[in-house]
């Protein structure tokens, strides 16, 4: 098979979550331990730190793998879903894995795979897990696929685990309350091994507590101890000063990612990277903070959070899905200056759709449209429902055409945002 024949395996034979949802996802980690073991453990061949969370997973993930490349140690990175090549999941030192070594791996395994029918994700932890270890990294950043407790990454016992906020999203499967869902996240909270929590929220924080008791892990809340102050975002940079105890700690911090919510995620980043260097054997220095956090992207390769796509007019995307992440999303459109907005919009069907749209602006044009996926929700369904909310505009058969028309139409001065699923800016890059 040749890379694409491979990917088409992978995509076709098995359960996979962006294209079938629920079904895909298995309710322990049965496979994953017995592909593994196949494999010779290689998750517990090098170092990792676990990052959960509903919101700022990803940023946070990639921000932790830049700090540490920054400082020079080898850094794996597995995240999910991909945005244009699913080799952005699996990634040393920014460097995506190679083709030819997907290509092997599932020759090698096909056996296994066809024997215990493993999902998409499953094999692709399986596959991240190998490809660190053969490369032997000196530690790997690890992002949760979905969940905690029964996600598939869910057999390493890493350095810290990293949980950055809980919110209402996945509730078919993690829980139809905020305590429940942060039950699931809170399952990867290891004993004796230290807890960072991004975000106190009410409802979860004495959920993560609970835990971190039971399993002897200590814990802290990274707002508990950092705050956030004189943020401001300035020629494509978010700069900011972090105190801890009423003292200066970080003076003008410069950030590439620059969605007024990365402040959250750099005190999680921060908070973490603090433990690392207090408690386990890495250590960071303020000079690889400030150098790592200033060029993410560059190092990490990540893409779609608040990214710029075009200028005049302004064209930006975010993968922003759920309400907390499309409230995030609306105050960065608030604090964007223009003179008509105009959004390019689609969903997937198992998302609270009626939630999200009841926050998104009234004064503007819409495009709706549909990615290309069976999960999708129809467009001029989509168009539709947003009536309710006098959300106003045409339906578009793809997002190509949608983001076409919405930029063809647009004034200079005006601001073109692209959102609502993580497929819509997938397919908009």
């Amino acid at each position: 098979m040749n890379f694409q024949q491979t990917l088409d395996y992978l995509y076709s034979k098995l359960p996979m979550f962006t294209r079938v949802g629920a079904a895909a996802f298995k309710k322990d980690l049965t496979n994953t331990i017995i592909f593994c073991k196949a494999l010779d453990n290689p998750q517990q061949k090098f170092k990792t730190i676990h990052v959960a969370g509903t919101n700022g997973k990803g940023s946070t993930s990639h921000m932790l793998a830049a700090v540490l490349q920054a400082q020079g140690y080898k850094t794996g990175l597995y995240t999910s879903p991909h945005l244009k090549d699913f080799r952005e999941r699996i990634r040393i030192n920014g460097k995506m894995i190679s083709k030819t070594e997907v290509i092997a791996f599932v020759k090698n395994q096909q056996k296994l795979i066809e024997r215990i029918e493993p999902s998409f994700f499953e094999v692709t932890v399986a596959l991240a897990f190998d490809h660190f270890a053969k490369h032997e990294v000196d530690v790997a950043v690890i992002e949760v696929g979905l969940g905690g407790r029964l996600d598939s990454t869910n057999i390493i016992k890493p350095e810290i685990s990293v949980i950055t906020n809980i919110s209402m999203d996945h509730t078919n499967m993690l829980g139809n309350t905020i305590e429940e869902i942060a039950g699931e996240k809170a399952g990867i909270i290891k004993k004796k091994i230290p807890v960072i929590i991004g975000e106190t929220q009410e409802k979860s924080a004495s959920v993560f507590l609970r835990k971190a008791k039971e399993m002897d892990a200590p814990i802290v809340f990274a707002d508990d101890v950092l705050i956030a102050k004189d943020f401001k975002i300035k020629n494509t940079r978010l700069s900011l000063s972090v105190y801890q105890n009423h003292q200066i700690k970080y003076k003008n911090l410069i950030c590439d990612l620059t969605g007024v919510y990365q402040h959250k995620n750099i005190l999680t980043v921060l908070e973490s990277l603090a433990i690392l260097n207090g408690q386990t054997k890495f250590k960071v220095s303020d000079q690889s903070i400030f150098n790592g956090l200033k060029q993410v992207k560059k190092l990490t390769g990540l893409q779609g959070r608040w990214q710029t796509l075009g200028k005049n007019p302004l064209v930006i995307c975010d993968t922003g899905h759920n309400e907390a992440g499309i409230a995030e999303v609306v105050k960065n459109i608030s604090q964007t200056p223009f003179e008509n907005l105009h959004v390019v919009f689609g969903m997937v069907k198992d998302k609270d759709i009626s939630g999200v749209l009841s926050m998104m602006p009234k004064n503007a044009i819409y495009y709706f449209c549909k990615p290309d996926l069976e999960r999708a929700l129809d467009a001029s369904e989509l168009k539709a429902q947003a009536a309710d909310y006098q959300l106003q505009g045409n339906s578009f058969p793809t997002v190509a055409m949608a983001k076409e028309n919405a930029i063809k139409s647009a004034g200079i001065n005006d601001l073109v945002f692209i959102g609502g699923s993580t497929f819509v800016v997938a397919e908009a890059l």
